[in-house]
């Protein structure tokens, strides 16, 4: 029987390390989590100034970057987990009743609401050969020669990250002054943030394993 193709094959990244995203065109990207506002409840003038300040951060980049804005139901199965361990011991037996009537509400809630959760991402890149746009065969090389090159040359690693983590100590403190916070993925959240994003619904009921127990194709 003939074994289908991994989904890894034709997926753009040639490996994750050291919370570090390395594409198969040797180019490395790091992935920000990012907190929100409440800009509906904010002032006038506060507003104007978040605007502004977003503003200003658009203007101080020099390099290219990404926002993501990822939507998935809201999960509260780790609540839900820790009202069923309060019912299983609750000796008062109208108490355990009104917890069960508690979790029959929020689950209908919900469901019926669709209610989902929103988390904000900054994905930004770093280029050892320039972040200029390039043609469509030279994009072609990177797809067949971009993994070899980063193989290859893995001793300059080190030095592609470090330029790449000054632009992201760079967006933290811009965003840190609006208030914002702002988190590096590490590398268990990054593959974790990638399984969640191609497996939506495997990923709900099947969790990611450590990243040491993985096994990774060639």
């Amino acid at each position: 029987m003939k074994r289908s193709a991994s989904t890894q094959k034709y997926l753009p990244i040639s490996e994750i390390r050291n919370d570090t995203i390395v594409l198969r065109d040797g180019s490395l990207r790091a992935v920000l989590l990012v907190s929100s506002i409440n800009f509906a409840l904010k002032s006038e003038e506060e507003q104007q100034a978040i605007v502004q300040g977003y503003i200003n951060f658009l203007n101080t980049l020099d390099f290219p970057l990404q926002i993501v804005i990822q939507s998935r139901p809201f999960n509260i199965d780790a609540y839900l987990e820790n009202l069923k361990q309060r019912q299983k011991e609750q000796t008062n037996e109208l108490l355990r009743i009104q917890i069960t009537d508690y979790i029959e509400y929020i689950k209908e809630l919900i469901r019926l609401g669709e209610i989902m959760n929103k988390r904000f991402f900054i994905v930004v890149s770093y280029n050892p050969m320039g972040d200029k746009k390039r043609g469509f065969f030279s994009r072609l090389m990177d797809v067949f020669s971009g993994a070899m090159i980063v193989r290859l040359k893995r001793e300059h690693f080190e030095q592609y990250r470090e330029e790449l983590f000054r632009r992201v100590d760079r967006i933290i403190s811009i965003l840190g002054s609006l208030q914002l916070k702002v988190v590096p993925l590490d590398t268990q959240s990054l593959i974790e943030l990638f399984y969640q994003t191609y497996n939506p619904i495997e990923s709900v009921n099947q969790k990611m394993v450590e990243k040491e127990k993985l096994k990774i194709e060639e």
